[in-house]
């Protein structure tokens, strides 16, 4: 019997490696050559494809590809109608949302969206920045930006809509926002048909689950230690926990065993504090998945 395929899109680009770094701490090792755009994956029921993630949302909604992951920003852009199963909250440079800005010359007289009625605006993200504009019936002249749109202004485009992380490249050129347009993240996003079929719709789940669970691990890790049963309570006062710590009962009755999560910045402060309330064997240790 033939093994059964999901066809998978990963987004080329600027969230490239960034992808393949989260689905191998998720389980998945993905191979890119540099020539080819379809990587290699150590998973048979998957065949893995490299694709834009501008172009992404148009592929998977036309059934080319079962799922793909993409920015929410480039399915509202093309108006694609696919089943979003998941937001992953990462990015290029950091785990934050990107924004879409508008954003103008920091000595121009422009303050606010009303101001650049019958101006130019430069942008990658055309449809959806015409749309807002229409909808506040501010009438602009929308550009495709092909690249280099901070340096566009006052030159080339009276103001730009542009993807930020950090703002420090539009600091960088000297321009400052007046708007922001939407905030986005990465998405797990699927094929009608695709997710209706049980065994896609398992894979596509189960892929989801699992990258969920690496980005929840990181930044955290995982803190055990014993304690006498008279200590519990001044320990557990001090101790923080993503949920209540998991409590087990020692083979000497009036010992226990503590277990829990937390975040990796707060260790250096709690685990003397632990001490001191009468906390013994404190063991960290790295997290790679944490399932919620």
């Amino acid at each position: 019997m033939a093994t059964q395929k999901l066809k998978l899109g990963i987004p080329k680009g600027s969230l490239q490696d960034a992808t393949i770094a989260l689905f191998e701490r998720a389980g998945w090792r993905i191979f890119a050559n540099g020539r080819s755009y379809f990587p290699t994956i150590d998973d048979v029921e998957i065949e893995c494809m490299l694709v834009r993630a501008q172009e992404m949302a148009r592929y998977v909604e036309h059934g080319a590809l079962d799922a793909g992951l993409t920015g929410r920003d480039w399915v509202l852009e093309n108006e694609s109608d696919v089943e979003s199963i998941t937001s992953l909250t990462y990015s290029k440079q950091s785990r934050q949302t990107v924004k879409w800005v508008l954003a103008v010359p920091e000595d121009s007289p422009f303050q606010k969206p009303e101001d650049l009625a019958g101006k130019i605006i430069a942008t990658e993200l055309v449809e959806f920045t015409k749309r807002y504009f229409a909808s506040k019936n501010i009438p602009v002249k929308v550009e495709f930006s092909w690249g280099a749109t901070e340096v566009k202004p006052p030159t080339l485009a009276d103001a730009i809509v542009e993807v930020t992380e950090t703002g420090s490249s539009l600091r960088a050129n000297r321009l400052r926002i007046i708007e922001t347009l939407m905030e986005s993240e990465t998405q797990l996003i699927a094929n009608h048909s695709a997710y209706a079929d049980a065994w896609k719709r398992e894979k596509i789940d189960n892929i989801s689950l699992m990258l969920n669970a690496a980005i929840a691990a990181q930044g955290r890790v995982g803190l055990m230690m014993n304690a006498q049963k008279t200590e519990l309570e001044a320990i557990l006062a001090v101790l923080p926990a993503l949920n209540s710590p998991t409590i087990s009962q020692l083979r000497n009755p009036a010992w226990v065993a503590l277990n829990t999560i937390l975040d990796e910045t707060l260790v250096r402060d709690v685990i003397p504090k632990l001490k001191l309330a009468g906390a013994t064997g404190i063991v960290e240790y790295p997290l790679s998945k944490v399932v919620i």
